[in-house]
């Protein structure tokens, strides 16, 4: 990402502001993906944890904050 501010950088320096633009755009994409990245990854947490509280009807302590870090990463 480093590469593309730079780009746009000189883009908007320059005046080629349709250039600079379409970089934002892209990097509006990449933002996406990468949020989209993190749920993902909090989800996976999360329903592997509740899978195993499930199967063997315990929840440790580890397991419990885990649960909450995840749910409260998600809703962010």
């Amino acid at each position: 990402m480093t590469q593309e501010l730079i780009d746009l950088r000189n883009s908007t320096l320059q005046g080629r502001y349709i250039d600079a633009l379409a970089l934002i755009n892209e990097l509006q994409g990449m933002s996406k993906q990468a949020i989209l990245g993190n749920i993902q990854s909090y989800l996976k947490i999360l329903l592997i944890h509740l899978i195993k509280n499930k199967i063997e009807e315990e929840l440790t302590n580890s397991w419990s904050a885990s649960i909450r870090n995840s749910m409260r990463e998600i809703k962010k």
